[in-house]
């Protein structure tokens, strides 16, 4: 069950503190007038001054901005103060301060599985802040250290729901770096609900095959760079003798045969898919010979 936050007034420090200076001097006074007429009420009176100013004293603390308070009371909850000033409460409250600023978690580096069962090393940085700080402080063991955790678990179940990399329409890892950061941040957010943190920002910061497997899936990115790069080719050849073959026939540059065409529709595409120029040979005879 979530701890709800409610807001719990303070009073002013300033009039407490002007209460509590004068109250040394008049503590020596009626000690020291206790002393030398041996008074018993002086002297308790002297004891109850005291006392108060030691109350008043501890009753008094500070925040700063983007600072909370919680208060609690005998280990019951009072309330949170976040208001940032000089402040005085009950001296027998426990103010546990907590920030509210915005903090990084920069994870390390983790090795993990893809969604294909490749080795990788992924790591992601974390922008977060308290905003539910009864349920930091009482929800949970350790607040900080629960982030650090369930980010670390976090980005191990996204890189095992997802492909370092795709060809396909499936989000990877390298390839969708947008939303594989949303779907990051989300994820996130949803284990650390109970702790009252939200997630601002997630990213992934690190992202890499295994030293293992790193030289093979750079290999075979290689090749598959060079398979594209082939299929581009192949299609831009083929447009491109299609028009020539197009023009030729509009403009009755010359007539050939199936056996013509296809031969020179062979020649257009070693020409233009060969990977080196190409040496041509001229023919000085006829078209035919």
């Amino acid at each position: 069950m979530q701890t709800p936050e409610r807001e719990k007034k303070t009073y002013s420090g300033w009039p407490f503190l002007f209460i509590d200076l004068p109250l040394p001097v008049l503590f020596i006074i009626c000690l020291a007038t206790a002393i030398n007429r041996e008074s018993p009420i002086l002297g308790i009176t002297s004891a109850v001054i005291a006392i108060t100013f030691f109350l008043i004293l501890i009753g008094m603390f500070t925040l700063q901005p983007n600072q909370a308070a919680v208060l609690v009371l005998f280990g019951n909850y009072k309330g949170t103060t976040k208001k940032s000033g000089f402040h005085w409460a009950n001296p027998f409250f426990q103010k546990i301060k907590i920030s509210l600023r915005a903090r990084n978690h920069n994870g390390e580096k983790i090795k993990v599985n893809d969604l294909h069962g490749n080795p990788i090393e992924i790591a992601a940085v974390v922008v977060w802040r308290v905003q539910n700080t009864a349920e930091a402080v009482f929800d949970v063991d350790d607040y900080e250290n629960y982030v650090a955790v369930q980010s670390e678990a976090a980005v191990r179940f996204l890189a095992s729901m997802h492909p370092y990399d795709s060809s396909d329409d499936v989000l990877s890892l390298r390839g969708n770096s947008e939303e594989i950061a949303l779907a990051l941040q989300n994820e996130l957010q949803d284990r650390l609900n109970k702790a009252g943190v939200v997630v601002e920002e997630a990213r992934i910061s690190h992202l890499a095959y295994a030293p293992e497997i790193a030289s093979a899936m750079l290999q075979r990115q290689q090749a598959d760079a060079i398979v594209a790069a082939r299929e581009r080719i192949v299609d831009g050849a083929v447009g491109m003798v299609e028009m020539a073959l197009q023009q030729l026939e509009e403009k009755h540059t010359v007539e050939l045969d199936e056996e013509r065409k296809a031969a020179m529709v062979s020649n257009l595409l070693v020409v233009l898919c060969s990977d080196k120029a190409a040496n041509p040979v001229i023919n000085a005879g006829t078209l035919y010979n």
